[in-house]
Protein backbone atom coordinates (compact mmCIF):
# COMPACT_ATOMS: atom_id res chain seq x y z
CA UNK A 1 0.00 0.00 0.00
CA UNK A 2 1.23 3.66 -0.70
CA UNK A 3 0.06 6.31 1.50
CA UNK A 4 -1.07 9.98 0.40
CA UNK A 5 1.93 11.39 1.28
CA UNK A 6 3.73 9.15 -1.15
CA UNK A 7 1.71 10.09 -4.25
CA UNK A 8 1.20 13.57 -3.95
CA UNK A 9 4.39 14.47 -1.25
CA UNK A 10 3.49 18.05 -1.22
CA UNK A 11 0.05 17.90 0.26
CA UNK A 12 -0.21 19.72 3.42
CA UNK A 13 -3.77 19.04 4.75
CA UNK A 14 -6.12 16.19 4.36
CA UNK A 15 -9.23 14.72 6.14
CA UNK A 16 -9.41 11.23 6.43
CA UNK A 17 -11.18 8.80 9.07
CA UNK A 18 -9.66 7.16 12.28
CA UNK A 19 -10.09 3.10 11.75
CA UNK A 20 -8.69 2.08 15.45
CA UNK A 21 -7.67 3.76 18.35
CA UNK A 22 -5.59 1.57 21.14
CA UNK A 23 -3.83 2.22 24.11
CA UNK A 24 -0.01 2.30 23.53
CA UNK A 25 3.49 3.63 25.24
CA UNK A 26 6.28 5.17 23.41
CA UNK A 27 9.81 5.39 24.65
CA UNK A 28 10.60 9.53 24.04
CA UNK A 29 13.99 10.74 24.18
CA UNK A 30 13.90 13.40 26.86
CA UNK A 31 16.90 15.56 26.97
CA UNK A 32 19.05 12.18 26.51
CA UNK A 33 16.86 10.45 28.65
CA UNK A 34 14.61 7.29 27.72
CA UNK A 35 11.43 7.50 29.05
CA UNK A 36 8.11 5.75 28.57
CA UNK A 37 5.43 7.93 27.07
CA UNK A 38 1.76 6.55 27.78
CA UNK A 39 -0.58 7.48 24.64
CA UNK A 40 -2.58 5.85 22.07
CA UNK A 41 -1.87 4.15 18.61
CA UNK A 42 -3.68 5.15 15.99
CA UNK A 43 -4.33 3.87 12.38
CA UNK A 44 -6.61 6.01 9.44
CA UNK A 45 -7.96 5.10 6.06
CA UNK A 46 -5.01 7.17 4.74
CA UNK A 47 -2.38 9.22 5.91
CA UNK A 48 -0.50 12.68 5.02
CA UNK A 49 2.36 11.71 7.66
CA UNK A 50 4.93 9.50 6.73
CA UNK A 51 6.36 6.56 8.51
CA UNK A 52 9.81 6.29 9.05
CA UNK A 53 11.57 4.18 6.76
CA UNK A 54 13.82 4.34 3.97
CA UNK A 55 16.73 5.79 6.05
CA UNK A 56 13.82 9.37 6.68
CA UNK A 57 12.64 10.06 10.21
CA UNK A 58 8.69 9.86 10.18
CA UNK A 59 6.97 13.51 9.98
CA UNK A 60 5.65 15.23 12.84
CA UNK A 61 1.92 16.93 12.56
CA UNK A 62 -1.33 16.96 14.07
CA UNK A 63 -4.50 15.25 14.03
CA UNK A 64 -7.17 17.81 14.02
CA UNK A 65 -5.82 19.66 17.30
CA UNK A 66 -3.62 16.29 18.82
CA UNK A 67 -0.24 16.53 17.70
CA UNK A 68 1.37 13.31 16.34
CA UNK A 69 4.74 12.16 18.47
CA UNK A 70 5.28 9.19 16.11
CA UNK A 71 4.45 7.74 13.11
CA UNK A 72 5.95 4.26 12.39
CA UNK A 73 4.67 1.25 9.56
CA UNK A 74 3.32 -2.16 10.68
CA UNK A 75 3.21 -3.97 7.18
CA UNK A 76 1.38 -1.99 5.22
CA UNK A 77 -0.51 0.24 7.63
CA UNK A 78 0.58 3.83 9.39
CA UNK A 79 0.72 3.96 13.42
CA UNK A 80 0.10 7.33 14.58
CA UNK A 81 1.31 7.52 18.51
CA UNK A 82 -0.72 10.14 20.11
CA UNK A 83 -1.45 11.71 23.67
CA UNK A 84 -4.97 11.56 23.19
CA UNK A 85 -7.54 8.81 22.20
CA UNK A 86 -9.99 9.74 19.35
CA UNK A 87 -12.97 8.16 18.41
CA UNK A 88 -13.49 5.19 15.84
CA UNK A 89 -14.85 6.20 12.70
CA UNK A 90 -14.70 9.98 13.46
CA UNK A 91 -13.47 12.45 10.36
CA UNK A 92 -10.28 14.34 11.03
CA UNK A 93 -8.28 17.04 9.47
CA UNK A 94 -4.31 15.77 9.25
CA UNK A 95 -2.05 18.24 9.20
CA UNK A 96 2.10 17.93 8.62
CA UNK A 97 4.88 19.79 9.83
CA UNK A 98 5.83 21.07 6.27
CA UNK A 99 8.70 22.99 6.97
CA UNK A 100 10.14 19.19 8.68
CA UNK A 101 8.60 17.63 5.42
CA UNK A 102 10.12 19.43 3.62
CA UNK A 103 13.42 19.67 4.44
CA UNK A 104 13.30 15.79 4.82
CA UNK A 105 12.45 15.78 1.23
CA UNK A 106 15.16 18.13 -0.15
CA UNK A 107 17.73 15.85 2.11
CA UNK A 108 16.27 12.60 0.66
CA UNK A 109 16.23 13.60 -3.25
CA UNK A 110 19.56 14.90 -2.68
CA UNK A 111 20.96 11.72 -1.66
CA UNK A 112 19.55 10.08 -3.98
CA UNK A 113 20.85 12.35 -6.70
CA UNK A 114 24.82 12.33 -4.77
CA UNK A 115 24.50 8.50 -5.02
CA UNK A 116 24.00 8.35 -8.17
CA UNK A 117 26.40 11.17 -9.43
CA UNK A 118 29.43 9.07 -7.06
CA UNK A 119 28.44 6.01 -8.71
CA UNK A 120 28.07 6.99 -12.42
CA UNK A 121 31.11 9.53 -12.09
CA UNK A 122 33.61 7.23 -9.71
CA UNK A 123 31.80 3.72 -9.12
CA UNK A 124 31.50 4.07 -5.62
CA UNK A 125 28.69 2.16 -4.11
CA UNK A 126 26.48 3.96 -1.62
CA UNK A 127 26.20 1.02 1.76
CA UNK A 128 23.68 3.52 4.02
CA UNK A 129 22.68 6.62 4.61
CA UNK A 130 21.63 8.62 7.24
CA UNK A 131 19.42 11.86 7.66
CA UNK A 132 21.07 13.69 10.46
CA UNK A 133 19.13 16.59 12.38
CA UNK A 134 21.29 19.08 11.15
CA UNK A 135 23.80 17.51 8.67
CA UNK A 136 23.37 14.23 6.65
CA UNK A 137 26.26 11.44 5.53
CA UNK A 138 26.45 9.09 2.76
CA UNK A 139 28.71 6.13 3.35
CA UNK A 140 30.25 4.76 0.25
CA UNK A 141 31.95 1.51 -0.65
CA UNK A 142 35.59 3.21 -0.90
CA UNK A 143 38.29 4.00 1.62
CA UNK A 144 38.86 7.46 0.81
CA UNK A 145 37.45 10.80 -1.58
CA UNK A 146 40.45 12.86 -2.82
CA UNK A 147 39.77 16.43 -2.43
CA UNK A 148 39.79 17.07 -6.39
CA UNK A 149 36.85 14.23 -6.30
CA UNK A 150 34.53 15.86 -3.65
CA UNK A 151 34.46 19.34 -5.79
CA UNK A 152 33.95 17.30 -9.04
CA UNK A 153 30.97 15.52 -7.61
CA UNK A 154 29.83 18.98 -6.07
CA UNK A 155 29.81 20.76 -9.18
CA UNK A 156 27.80 17.35 -11.01
CA UNK A 157 24.71 17.30 -8.70
CA UNK A 158 24.58 21.35 -8.63
CA UNK A 159 24.48 21.31 -12.21
CA UNK A 160 21.94 18.70 -12.66
CA UNK A 161 19.95 20.98 -9.98
CA UNK A 162 20.35 23.73 -12.43
CA UNK A 163 18.82 21.61 -15.54
CA UNK A 164 15.52 21.45 -13.77
CA UNK A 165 15.71 17.63 -14.02
CA UNK A 166 12.22 16.21 -13.46
CA UNK A 167 12.10 13.45 -10.51
CA UNK A 168 8.78 11.48 -11.15
CA UNK A 169 7.16 8.38 -9.26
CA UNK A 170 6.16 4.84 -10.53
CA UNK A 171 4.21 2.06 -8.88
CA UNK A 172 5.43 -1.62 -9.90
CA UNK A 173 4.00 -5.25 -9.23
CA UNK A 174 6.71 -7.29 -7.18
CA UNK A 175 6.52 -9.12 -10.60
CA UNK A 176 7.23 -6.47 -13.00
CA UNK A 177 10.82 -7.15 -14.85
CA UNK A 178 11.35 -3.57 -14.79
CA UNK A 179 12.31 -4.28 -11.36
CA UNK A 180 15.54 -5.41 -12.12
CA UNK A 181 16.96 -3.09 -14.33
CA UNK A 182 16.09 -0.79 -10.34
CA UNK A 183 18.99 0.55 -8.22
CA UNK A 184 18.01 -1.36 -4.26
CA UNK A 185 19.71 -2.11 -1.48
CA UNK A 186 16.88 -4.94 -1.10
CA UNK A 187 13.44 -4.33 0.18
CA UNK A 188 11.94 -4.98 3.98
CA UNK A 189 11.49 -8.48 5.18
CA UNK A 190 7.95 -7.28 5.44
CA UNK A 191 6.97 -5.39 2.23
CA UNK A 192 3.88 -6.27 0.73
CA UNK A 193 1.86 -5.07 -2.16
CA UNK A 194 3.80 -2.51 -4.94
CA UNK A 195 6.74 -1.09 -5.09
CA UNK A 196 7.34 2.61 -4.98
CA UNK A 197 10.23 3.51 -7.77
CA UNK A 198 12.27 7.00 -7.44
CA UNK A 199 13.13 7.75 -11.25
CA UNK A 200 15.53 10.65 -11.38
CA UNK A 201 15.09 11.71 -15.52
CA UNK A 202 18.08 10.32 -17.13
CA UNK A 203 19.78 10.10 -13.74
CA UNK A 204 18.66 7.08 -11.62
CA UNK A 205 15.94 4.44 -10.97
CA UNK A 206 15.59 3.61 -7.22
CA UNK A 207 13.36 1.50 -4.93
CA UNK A 208 12.47 4.02 -2.70
CA UNK A 209 9.11 4.85 0.15
CA UNK A 210 10.58 7.96 1.11
CA UNK A 211 9.17 11.89 0.31
CA UNK A 212 10.77 13.45 -2.73
CA UNK A 213 10.79 16.47 -4.80
CA UNK A 214 8.99 16.35 -7.97
CA UNK A 215 11.87 18.50 -9.63
CA UNK A 216 15.75 18.56 -8.68
CA UNK A 217 15.46 22.37 -8.68
CA UNK A 218 13.80 22.34 -5.61
CA UNK A 219 16.65 20.97 -3.96
CA UNK A 220 18.13 24.61 -4.60
CA UNK A 221 21.48 23.62 -3.79
CA UNK A 222 24.11 21.06 -2.39
CA UNK A 223 26.90 21.43 -0.71
CA UNK A 224 29.71 18.85 0.70
CA UNK A 225 31.47 19.48 3.39
CA UNK A 226 33.67 16.92 3.28
CA UNK A 227 34.77 13.46 3.96
CA UNK A 228 35.08 11.29 7.80
CA UNK A 229 36.35 7.61 8.12
CA UNK A 230 33.87 5.22 7.94
CA UNK A 231 33.87 1.49 9.37
CA UNK A 232 35.16 -1.36 7.76
CA UNK A 233 37.34 0.65 5.42
CA UNK A 234 34.42 3.00 4.20
CA UNK A 235 33.91 6.70 3.81
CA UNK A 236 31.18 8.72 4.71
CA UNK A 237 30.57 11.89 2.78
CA UNK A 238 29.05 14.40 4.87
CA UNK A 239 25.95 17.03 2.74
CA UNK A 240 23.48 19.46 3.43
CA UNK A 241 20.46 20.56 0.61
CA UNK A 242 18.50 23.46 0.35
CA UNK A 243 17.22 25.16 3.12
CA UNK A 244 20.25 23.87 5.49
CA UNK A 245 22.43 25.24 3.52
CA UNK A 246 21.05 28.67 3.79
CA UNK A 247 21.13 27.69 7.42
CA UNK A 248 24.29 26.62 7.64
CA UNK A 249 25.63 29.78 5.60
CA UNK A 250 23.78 32.07 8.06
CA UNK A 251 25.13 30.33 10.93
CA UNK A 252 28.80 30.36 9.61
CA UNK A 253 28.26 34.44 8.75
CA UNK A 254 27.38 35.38 12.33
CA UNK A 255 30.37 32.93 14.06
CA UNK A 256 32.47 35.02 11.33
CA UNK A 257 31.29 38.55 12.88
CA UNK A 258 31.47 37.65 16.65
CA UNK A 259 35.08 35.95 16.07
CA UNK A 260 36.27 39.41 14.03
CA UNK A 261 34.59 41.20 17.04
CA UNK A 262 37.11 39.11 19.53
CA UNK A 263 39.77 38.54 18.07
CA UNK A 264 40.00 42.44 15.81
CA UNK A 265 40.68 40.49 13.06
CA UNK A 266 39.62 40.15 9.90
CA UNK A 267 38.07 36.47 8.75
CA UNK A 268 40.86 35.49 6.78
CA UNK A 269 43.62 36.05 9.63
CA UNK A 270 41.41 34.60 12.15
CA UNK A 271 43.63 31.13 12.09
CA UNK A 272 46.65 33.00 12.98
CA UNK A 273 44.77 35.03 15.72
CA UNK A 274 43.63 31.71 16.97
CA UNK A 275 46.99 30.00 16.72
CA UNK A 276 48.67 33.05 18.36
CA UNK A 277 46.47 33.16 21.23
CA UNK A 278 46.98 29.48 21.80
CA UNK A 279 51.11 29.72 22.31
CA UNK A 280 50.58 32.71 24.41
CA UNK A 281 47.59 30.60 26.69
CA UNK A 282 50.00 27.55 26.50
CA UNK A 283 53.04 29.87 27.75
CA UNK A 284 50.42 31.26 30.69
CA UNK A 285 49.87 27.77 31.88
CA UNK A 286 53.87 26.92 32.24
CA UNK A 287 54.48 29.79 33.86
CA UNK A 288 51.23 29.55 36.19
CA UNK A 289 52.19 26.17 36.79
CA UNK A 290 55.51 27.35 37.89
CA UNK A 291 54.38 29.76 40.05
CA UNK A 292 52.38 27.18 42.15
CA UNK A 293 54.65 24.82 42.67
CA UNK A 294 56.64 27.53 44.26
CA UNK A 295 53.93 28.45 46.49
CA UNK A 296 53.27 24.78 47.03
CA UNK A 297 56.69 24.76 48.60
CA UNK A 298 56.54 27.96 50.63
CA UNK A 299 53.40 27.21 52.02
CA UNK A 300 54.44 24.24 53.38
CA UNK A 301 58.22 25.63 54.73
CA UNK A 302 55.95 28.17 56.22
CA UNK A 303 53.98 26.12 58.10
CA UNK A 304 56.96 24.02 59.00
CA UNK A 305 58.89 26.83 60.83
CA UNK A 306 55.71 28.25 62.20
CA UNK A 307 56.79 27.86 66.17
CA UNK A 308 53.35 26.92 67.28
CA UNK A 309 52.52 24.88 63.93
CA UNK A 310 50.12 22.58 65.78
CA UNK A 311 49.61 18.75 64.32
CA UNK A 312 47.27 19.64 61.78
CA UNK A 313 47.36 21.49 58.16
CA UNK A 314 44.75 22.56 56.30
CA UNK A 315 44.40 24.73 53.03
CA UNK A 316 42.05 25.64 50.17
CA UNK A 317 42.76 26.86 47.01
CA UNK A 318 40.92 27.96 43.52
CA UNK A 319 43.63 27.33 41.42
CA UNK A 320 45.92 23.84 41.56
CA UNK A 321 45.78 20.31 40.99
CA UNK A 322 47.24 16.79 42.05
CA UNK A 323 50.55 18.17 42.07
CA UNK A 324 50.16 21.05 43.79
CA UNK A 325 48.77 19.26 46.55
CA UNK A 326 51.51 16.52 46.39
CA UNK A 327 53.99 19.21 47.09
CA UNK A 328 52.81 20.24 49.96
CA UNK A 329 52.01 17.14 51.77
CA UNK A 330 55.71 15.98 50.51
CA UNK A 331 57.35 18.94 51.88
CA UNK A 332 55.80 18.99 55.71
CA UNK A 333 56.53 14.87 55.06
CA UNK A 334 55.60 15.01 59.56
CA UNK A 335 54.32 11.31 60.67
CA UNK A 336 52.53 13.31 63.49
CA UNK A 337 51.16 15.85 60.99
CA UNK A 338 47.35 15.66 59.35
CA UNK A 339 47.56 17.29 55.62
CA UNK A 340 43.94 18.27 54.28
CA UNK A 341 44.34 19.64 50.92
CA UNK A 342 41.25 20.85 48.78
CA UNK A 343 41.60 22.70 45.20
CA UNK A 344 38.49 23.97 43.39
CA UNK A 345 35.39 26.29 43.49
CA UNK A 346 34.60 26.70 47.55
CA UNK A 347 30.58 25.59 46.70
CA UNK A 348 31.34 23.27 43.45
CA UNK A 349 33.60 20.44 42.54
CA UNK A 350 37.37 19.62 42.73
CA UNK A 351 39.94 17.30 44.14
CA UNK A 352 40.87 16.71 47.61
CA UNK A 353 44.34 15.12 49.37
CA UNK A 354 44.33 13.80 52.88
CA UNK A 355 47.91 12.82 54.03
CA UNK A 356 49.19 11.91 57.41
CA UNK A 357 49.67 9.04 59.72
CA UNK A 358 48.57 5.91 58.24
CA UNK A 359 45.96 4.96 60.33
CA UNK A 360 44.56 8.57 60.79
CA UNK A 361 44.08 8.60 56.98
CA UNK A 362 42.63 5.27 56.11
CA UNK A 363 40.28 6.33 59.30
CA UNK A 364 39.19 8.97 58.18
CA UNK A 365 39.45 9.13 54.54
CA UNK A 366 36.12 7.43 53.56
CA UNK A 367 34.94 9.60 55.97
CA UNK A 368 35.44 12.72 54.35
CA UNK A 369 34.60 10.77 50.61
CA UNK A 370 31.35 10.50 52.37
CA UNK A 371 30.61 14.26 53.31
CA UNK A 372 32.32 15.63 50.38
CA UNK A 373 30.54 13.62 48.30
CA UNK A 374 33.86 12.35 46.41
CA UNK A 375 35.20 9.06 45.15
CA UNK A 376 38.74 8.47 45.67
CA UNK A 377 40.99 6.02 47.35
CA UNK A 378 44.06 5.86 49.62
CA UNK A 379 47.21 3.91 51.01
CA UNK A 380 50.36 4.23 52.93
CA UNK A 381 48.96 7.40 54.35
CA UNK A 382 47.56 9.16 51.50
CA UNK A 383 43.65 9.33 50.29
CA UNK A 384 42.40 11.74 47.23
CA UNK A 385 39.86 11.95 44.79
CA UNK A 386 37.53 14.21 43.20
CA UNK A 387 34.72 15.59 45.07
CA UNK A 388 31.08 16.60 43.99
CA UNK A 389 30.88 19.26 46.59
CA UNK A 390 32.82 21.70 48.79
CA UNK A 391 30.27 22.95 50.36
CA UNK A 392 30.77 20.45 53.83
CA UNK A 393 34.31 21.47 53.79
CA UNK A 394 34.31 23.72 56.38
CA UNK A 395 32.91 20.60 58.66
CA UNK A 396 35.06 18.53 57.43
CA UNK A 397 37.86 20.64 58.52
CA UNK A 398 36.49 20.94 62.04
CA UNK A 399 35.89 16.91 62.04
CA UNK A 400 39.73 16.52 61.57
CA UNK A 401 40.57 19.22 63.48
CA UNK A 402 38.42 17.67 66.44
CA UNK A 403 40.18 14.26 65.84
CA UNK A 404 43.74 15.98 66.09
CA UNK A 405 43.19 17.86 69.33
CA UNK A 406 41.44 14.60 70.95
CA UNK A 407 44.43 11.93 70.59
CA UNK A 408 47.91 12.99 72.36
Amino acid sequence: MTFQCQRDCYMQEFATVVVSCSPAELKADTNGNKEKVKGFNVKLQDTILFPEGGGQPDDHGLIGDVPVLRVTRQGPEAVHFVGSALEVGQKVQLKVDWERRFDHMQQHSGQHLITAMADSMFGYKTTSWELGRQRSSIELDTPSMKPGQIEALEAAVNEKIRDHVPVTVQVLSLDDPALEKVRSRGLPDDAVGPIRIIDIEGVDSNMCCGTHVSNLSHLQVIKLLGTEKGKKNKTNLIFLVGNRVLKYADKSYSIERSLVALLKTGPDDHVDAVDKIQKNVKALQKSNLGLLRDMAVLTAQNFKLHPERGNFFTLHKKEGDNEFMSIIANEIANEDTLVFLTVGEEKGPGLFLLAGPIEKVAKLGPRVLEMLQGKGAGKNGRFQGKVNSMARRQEVEELLREHCNSEP
